[in-house]
């Protein structure tokens, strides 16, 4: 089940960057589950969620601007890749599987970025602006993280 919730916020990281990592932060650092005695500690440190928070608030903002650059270009695809391994290394730590977890979050980070940038495409030519569809993007991630994080518990 942890590699699968792993898979699953490696998606959200796909959709959102920042968005996973602040989750997770978050889930660590109230207790949800317990990362401490793992390299990834630091997820559970006090500032480590209002780090991630910030950057993911900066995210969805940068995100409705014209000049913010496809998801599948190298450094944002490598931004989603990362944070995918970070957060399903994170989630899979909990329950004593980081390299199951990690590799779990990396392989959702790619779908969550090819399939979100598909979905992102078809609610944006449904609504013949990209607005809408990148809102709702913006909730799927957000309530699908706290969903994700709140199972890990």
């Amino acid at each position: 089940m942890l590699l699968f919730l792993a898979f699953l916020i490696g998606i959200i990281a796909g959709l959102r960057a920042m968005t996973a990592p602040a989750a997770v932060a978050w889930g660590a650092a109230l207790g949800w589950f317990d990362v401490s005695q793992t390299p990834l500690a630091f997820m559970g440190y006090k500032w480590t969620p209002w780090i991630f928070t910030v950057l993911a608030a900066v995210e969805l903002i940068t995100d409705q601007l014209p000049t913010t650059p496809s998801r599948k270009v190298p450094m944002q695809f490598g931004a989603r890749i990362i944070m995918g391994a970070l957060t399903g290394a994170t989630i899979g730590a909990s329950g004593g599987s980081l390299v199951g977890g990690l590799i779990a979050g990396v392989v959702g980070a790619v779908v969550g970025t090819l399939g979100g940038a598909a979905a992102r495409g078809k609610l944006a030519a449904i609504f013949g602006r990209d607005t809408p569809a990148a809102l709702i993007e913006d909730a799927v991630a957000i309530v699908g993280a706290v969903l994700i994080v709140s199972a890990v518990a």
